[in-house]
């Protein structure tokens, strides 16, 4: 171990070289406040992603890494209760964690929303992050930013009572205006799919091929075997299980968190029964 004194040296060294090099130590402004708390809400909200669909591995998620984000954002929102994006923040996080029951079987496979029993979604996280985010939502929507919109689309889901009625057009909607503000794969595939449940699978498919076209969604390798799948699912709709299944292998070759892979090879062994 390193002594106190030797410590105590290398400190005062180092403050003498932030002398030398021009360091002030001065107050935070407003903009520096904002674009710190924007750059840990970016952070919080990767570390619950992994948390909830872990990028590798065998098992669905990892908790560990959803609640403490969970925890963290609880403390940002407390620290910042007049900034609306971490209250949407605090509120996304706590409807989507309000399904973590329903969300895998006795034996650890992944259950689709869809298919959720919503029996078994918490009632208590729904309620609070509702609460958070009708306490900041602006009817207009002119300073609503993507976590509120976020939040806002998970919420439709969560007080849907079945998945038949669920509002797939204010859905479509608001993923529309989340990928103006946020023009990334992930949210262009979710608006894709928010169509064809609003509109049919035929519109969705046509979406889908004009976004490939402009944003090479299919050769994304970070979302590839997520467009591979929207296709399948869509492509199911349609009634062409054969080509479906089709899709849906290929999207378990490119899937590398093995609770995904397993549902989408399960998914094409469906489609191959209703071909037959």
């Amino acid at each position: 171990g390193t002594s106190e004194a030797t410590m105590g040296t290398r400190i005062s060294r180092a403050k003498q070289q932030l002398v030398r090099g021009g360091a002030r130590f001065v107050p935070a402004t407003d903009t520096d406040r904002r674009e710190r708390t924007e750059a840990v809400m970016r952070v919080l909200y990767l570390i619950f992603n992994e948390g909830y669909t872990a990028s590798s591995g065998e098992s669905l998620a990892r908790r560990d890494l959803s609640e403490e984000a969970v925890r963290l954002a609880r403390l940002l929102h407390a620290a910042d209760p007049d900034n609306a994006e971490a209250a949407g923040l605090l509120a996304l996080m706590l409807l989507i964690e309000s399904r973590h029951g329903a969300r895998t079987d006795a034996d650890g496979a992944l259950v689709p929303l869809e298919s959720q029993d919503r029996t078994r979604w918490d009632q208590e996280l729904i309620r609070e992050g509702t609460r958070l985010l009708d306490a900041v939502w602006d009817p207009r929507g002119t300073s609503t930013g993507p976590y509120q919109f976020q939040a806002a689309i998970a919420a439709l889901h969560a007080e849907a009572p079945a998945p038949e009625l669920t509002d797939w057009p204010r859905i479509a909607m608001l993923y529309l205006w989340l990928e103006r503000l946020t023009p990334t794969a992930p949210v262009r595939l979710s608006r894709v799919v928010a169509v064809a449940r609003a509109f049919g699978p035929t519109r969705g498919l046509t979406l889908l091929d004009t976004l490939c076209g402009r944003h090479a969604l299919d050769r994304d390798p970070l979302v590839r075997h997520h467009e591979r799948a929207v296709r399948a699912h869509l492509t199911r709709m349609t009634g062409d299980t054969a080509g479906a299944a089709a899709l849906y292998r290929e999207a378990a070759t490119l899937a590398a968190n093995g609770a995904e892979r397993r549902y989408l090879l399960t998914e094409a062994e469906r489609a191959d029964e209703a071909t037959t």
